[in-house]
């Protein structure tokens, strides 16, 4: 089995599967620009998100970390910060923080430019030197060892925990096994299955975070339901979920966790922050279950790629990142064809084993990393991306 990618290499030793330039505001007010930005520049992606001020303490600082975590991510051969002028979060240090990769990097402020014309001339004229730059780059061949993916999950029925998530988690151990990383999350949808994880720990010390960070969530949902003025929003099972075949939070979270496998946790990554560049493995992300803020939270961790099963379908998907979804659910498949790239359906219909449709996975992935283009992308959906509060 092939166990190479051909990708982009950067200048701080990281492999991107894409070459794209990311345009990023520092604030929500200047979004509307960097979108006119990415608009007038093919090669480009832009970052929506209604965060960057009237924020404090750590609420704040995620934010801070998140966005140039994502800017940083390999995938990205360049980034243009879009800054208003007067947020809480400088434009100024956002682009700081990006600056130690070493990539194409350039700052525009509305305030300072003068209006909002202005501001999409400038950064649009900058974009464009960038993915001129960015073209003449050619993908070189690079171990899989240097690749991350993202385990996510959405719209879940019976068959996610029972065909497509084992499938996958063979996937990530074959990544794993190779020297590659895999990143768990969702912990609202871990709940209950913090003993079994922990046994899967390196070491006492990944164990006790991996219980306290599953514990922390769920002391956190207790308090948010404790006092709910409407019982019916307690629930973490969805209304799809229950009609696909899904009967309690158990089921759920017991079959959320086959999406990694069996191999054993190297350790717990923070929301905004990657993991060392030498600590390679299966990690667990603290991040809630929420799609788009587990997506972000993997992508600032430097995820390149995302798997997501879908039992009940979903067409979403990441700006500048590709995401591979499967689902368990051959009906699934059949009815959105469009948005679905891997019918794990085979495994229930007992055309393929788990083996074949773990193997088939992961050579899809390889295939991706190389540049294949995912229905999600082909489609232009982007919705993913949306970074988490704190209370």
């Amino acid at each position: 089995m092939t166990n190479t990618f051909m990708g982009f290499r950067r200048k701080d030793g990281y492999v991107g599967v894409r070459n794209l330039i990311a345009i990023i505001p520092s604030v929500f007010c200047s979004a509307k620009v960097a979108e006119r930005i990415a608009y007038q520049v093919p090669g480009s992606v832009f970052f929506r998100h209604p965060v960057g001020c009237s924020q404090v303490g750590e609420d704040l600082e995620v934010t801070a970390k998140t966005l140039i975590a994502i800017g940083k991510n390999p995938n990205f051969a360049g980034v243009v910060v879009v800054g208003l002028g007067c947020e809480r979060f400088s434009p100024y240090e956002l682009a700081d923080g990006i600056a130690p990769t070493n990539k194409m990097l350039e700052t525009v402020v509305i305030q300072t430019e003068g209006d909002s014309l202005a501001a999409i001339h400038k950064g649009t004229k900058v974009a464009r030197e960038m993915q001129q730059m960015a073209s003449r780059q050619v993908r070189e061949e690079a171990s899989v060892s240097e690749l991350m993916i993202g385990l996510n999950c959405g719209g879940s029925d019976m068959t996610s925990g029972l065909i497509a998530n084992p499938s996958l988690g063979i996937a990530s151990d074959i990544l794993v096994h190779q020297g590659g990383s895999s990143i768990l999350s969702e912990i609202t949808e871990l709940i209950g299955t913090e003993d079994i994880l922990a046994r899967r720990a390196v070491n006492e010390k990944v164990a006790s975070e991996i219980r306290e960070t599953i514990y922390r969530t769920e002391e956190k949902l207790r308090r948010q339901t404790q006092n709910s003025s409407n019982k019916e929003r307690t629930h973490l099972i969805s209304t799809g979920n229950y009609a696909g075949g899904l009967s309690s939070v158990v089921e759920k979270s017991l079959g959320s966790m086959k999406k990694s496998g069996n191999a054993p946790f190297s350790g717990v990554i923070q929301y905004g922050h990657q993991p060392d560049k030498n600590k390679k493995g299966l990690f667990l992300l603290d991040s809630p279950g929420h799609d788009g803020e587990v997506s972000t939270g993997q992508v600032a961790a430097g995820a390149q790629i995302i798997l997501f099963p879908t039992g009940r379908g979903t067409p979403t998907g990441f700006p500048g990142i590709p995401v591979i979804k499967l689902t368990g659910n051959p009906k699934t498949y059949i009815k959105m064809k469009e948005n679905i790239d891997i019918n794990a359906g085979q495994v229930l219909s007992g055309e393929k084993s788990f083996e074949q449709m773990g193997n088939e996975i992961y050579r899809e992935i390889l295939e991706v990393a190389s540049g294949k283009q995912v229905k999600a992308e082909i489609l232009g959906h982007d919705e993913q991306f949306c970074v988490t509060r704190l209370p």
